[in-house]
Formats: structure tokens, sequence, C-alpha cells
């Protein structure tokens, strides 16, 4: 027989709770657990995705003496010796382009004979990004060795040096400062330059980003009889801008806006797609950008394949649910009688920012997403004002809609850029602080002149 135990079941029962007790409340086992919370809290605290935000950004307005109204533009051309049919056929292009009489040109172009040369471009560049930088340092009263990270875009301009290289240089920036410059990205370029931005501040957090987005013609006008390669003489004009994005902790409260989200979409594996834009040489081996007449359509399938994966970050559960609900009926019933539902994007931005690449784009963006007239309007006046800026048009218009204050704290924006490979990239930012309008803008002092009516085409 087994020896009667001296301890009641429950007093056996509350030894070994004290025992235990002991145990956890011991020194040792209390650094233990207070360095394993530790860990858990460092991990999930580096997990969690550093806020990015926008500071500002400045806009280059060109002088008046850049401007080329439609009359300088054919003088110019005919003087040119340029084929008459092709000078005639640029005019027309630009009669319908949606320009005012103040879209602007590197001089060198509007001289008498013109004058493409590397000096005149690297001129050109330098007085717009030069300009939009110290606008941007000194609105903010920023030192340039700040900066810890500078990414530069122009498609069809890649000196060497780089034009990265070009702004350390001129603004004496660090040694290490993180610099990049990308070329050939198209109009679409700018977001491509966030997109880069905003993986390196979230990786060196607490860090400054400077993005320059522009566009030389000086190097790209094109003096040859291909009319789809005469078209990027008729749209493209003067423009760029400055964007200062940040990941550090004390710019929160003197930022305007905090990124939401950016989706990139590119269709380069369709040939139509691919060759949509494409910088060639024509049969008398002249140089320039041919611009496909199906620029609408691939524009528009590639807006498709974007919203496709923006919608569902953005748009509320009732419109998903209903533009779901819409493509199941449609294939159980294999009727087109039906048409898909196209989500009200209004319930989910405020305001749009669509690349002024053209008259036919914005429209065509116009009557797919369904949008009001005032949805439109800072692309279609930025259009007319400044004409396509390539990359930078999304900051023009951005621009517009702070100058006219109609940008209010809690409003969400929606950047969409298209570009040629064929891409098409949106970015989408909340605002956070009340933003007041800017008379140093480059819609100073012209701002109450718009909205204008522009006689629309079909």
């Amino acid at each position: 027989m087994e020896p009667h135990s001296p301890y009641s079941p429950l007093e056996i029962l509350t030894q070994h709770i004290k025992t235990i007790t002991e145990l956890i409340i011991s020194p040792y086992h209390c650094l233990t657990v207070l360095l394993v919370a530790c860990l858990v809290t460092l991990y999930f605290a580096c997990r969690r995705k550093s806020p990015i935000y926008l500071i500002d950004f400045t806009c280059y307005c060109p002088p008046s003496s850049y401007r080329l109204p439609l009359a300088m533009f054919e003088e110019n051309q005919l003087h040119d010796t340029m084929d008459p049919e092709a000078v005639a056929f640029q005019c027309k292009i630009m009669s319908k382009s949606g320009f005012s009489e103040l879209t602007s040109i590197s001089p060198s172009l509007a001289q008498i004979p013109k004058t493409k040369a590397l000096s005149f471009a690297l001129e050109e560049a330098e007085t717009i990004m030069c300009s939009v930088i110290t606008d941007l340092f000194e609105k903010h009263n920023i030192n340039p060795k700040a900066i810890d990270i500078l990414i530069t875009n122009s498609s069809v301009f890649c000196p060497t040096p780089s034009l990265s290289a070009m702004v350390v240089n001129k603004f004496r920036m660090r040694s290490n400062i993180m610099s990049f410059n990308l070329s050939g990205m198209g109009c679409s370029a700018g977001i491509i330059s966030m997109s880069l931005a905003k993986d390196l501040l979230r990786v060196h957090r607490n860090s400054l980003a400077l993005i320059v987005s522009t566009e030389t013609l000086s190097l790209n006008w094109y003096t040859g009889k291909v009319p789809s390669m005469l078209l990027s003489n008729c749209l493209f004009r003067m423009g760029g801008a400055a964007i200062l994005m940040s990941s550090r902790v004390q710019d929160k409260h003197k930022a305007k806006y905090k990124l939401q989200h950016i989706v990139r979409t590119i269709t380069a594996q369709d040939d139509q797609s691919h060759g949509c834009v494409y910088q060639q040489a024509d049969p008398e081996n002249k140089e320039g950008v041919s611009i496909s007449k199906n620029i609408v359509n691939v524009s528009g399938d590639a807006l498709k394949k974007n919203i496709a994966s923006l919608g569902p970050l953005v748009l509320p559960l009732r419109e998903q649910f209903l533009y779901l609900f819409s493509i199941i009926y449609r294939k159980i019933w294999s009727t087109r009688k039906i048409s898909i539902y196209t989500p009200n994007f209004n319930h989910a931005f405020e305001h749009f920012c669509i690349h002024s690449g053209g008259r036919a784009i914005i429209q065509a963006v116009e009557r797919n997403l369904r949008l009001r007239k005032k949805d439109v309007e800072p692309s279609a006046m930025t259009l007319y004002r400044f004409g396509n800026i390539s990359s930078s048009s999304i900051w023009y218009e951005l621009s517009y809609i702070e100058a006219k204050g109609r940008m209010k704290c809690g409003d969400r924006v929606w950047q969409i850029a298209f570009g040629s490979g064929f891409k098409c990239n949106s970015a989408v930012w909340k605002c956070v602080s009340d933003v007041k309008p800017d008379t140093a803008t480059a819609w100073r002092d012209t701002i109450h002149l718009y909205p204008v009516d522009i006689v629309r085409t079909n």
C-alpha cells in the first residue's frame, strides 16, 4: 500500500500554483517575457508601412515671350522650308486641338530658321528644372543638402551626364544622395517616379525625395512629312514640375497630401499597344515620334486593366457589388443588351487629374467613366492653357484645383497618366491639410479667367 499523504488534495494544488507563480514572477522569467514582448512589438513596427507624404509641388510657367500662337506656328513652319501639305495638316490639327494662344515652346524652335542643337536642349532642360526646384526650395526654406533621394524623368532627352547629375551639380547636393534618371517612359513617367520614390522612402525612413518631371522639345521637333509623326509637333509644349515627398515624421503636419495607392499597368505584351507611340525615323531618315490613330482605343484598354486593379482598393462595396453583379448577369443570360455597370467614381474621389494628352483622350475618359464636366475641367483647362506638357500635366491640373480653392481636408484625388509602352498609371492622394489658394503658381494672375468654353469635337 502507498503511504498516506499528510496533505489534502486542495493543499497539494495550492502548493503547485504557488510554485508556478514563483517561477513566472522570478526576475529571469520577467526579463524573458519583456524581451519577447519587445521583439514582437519591434517586428510589427518594422512591418508597418511608413506613411508617404506630399509636402508640396511647383509647376513651371513659361514667360510670355515663349508663346506660340497658331499664326506664328504656321509662319515658322513655312519659312522653315517644310512641305506645304505638312504645314496645312499641322495647322488643321492645331485648330482642333483645344489649345489657346498661350501655349509655349522653346525659343530655339520659335526662331527662323529652327535650330536643333544639344546646347539648346540642355539649356531648355536646365531652365525648366532649375526654375521649379528653386521655387520649391525657397517656398519651404529647404537646404538642397537635406534631399536624400532625387529622381528626374524626361522621356526622349537623355544626355550624359544625366539630368539628375545636372541637378546635383547646380544645387550642390550631397555626395551620398540616391539619384536616378528615368528616360523612355513616356507621359506616365511622373507616376513611375512617384512609385520609385515611395519604395525608396519606405526602405530609407525619415527621408526627403525630390522628383522633377519634364520633357525637352528642342531636339525632337519633327521636320518630315509623315502625318502620324507630325502630331507630336502639334501636341507637345514646354512645361515641368518639381514634387517634394517625405517619410519624415515631422512633416506630417505640414504636408498637403498623404499617398494612398499607386497602381501601374503596362500593355506592351500587345504589339498594337507597344507601337502606339513610337520613336523612329521616316523614309527620309528624319527622326520623330509616331502617334497611332488607335491611341484612344489603346489607352481605353489600358485604363480598364488599371481600374480592375485599382477599383477594389478605392470603390465602396455597393459599387463593387453592382459591377460584379452586372458581369455575372450578362454572362449567365448571355445577352449583350445589358451593358456592364460602370462604377460611379465620384463616390471614391472628389477630384480627377487626367493626363492632358489631347482632347480625344480627355473626352474618352470622361465618356467611359461617366464623369461630370466639372471633373475633367482641370484637365481640359490645362490642355487649353499649356498644351500637352507630358508627365508634368497631372501637377498643373492639381495646381488648378488648388488655385480654384476647391481642395478641402479629407478630399481624395485620382491622378491618371497615360504613356508610351503602352502604360496607364494611377496615383491616389488624400488631402490632409487645409489647402489655401496660392498666388505663386503657374496659374498666377489668370486663374479667374477659367474655365472657358471650348467647342467639343467628336
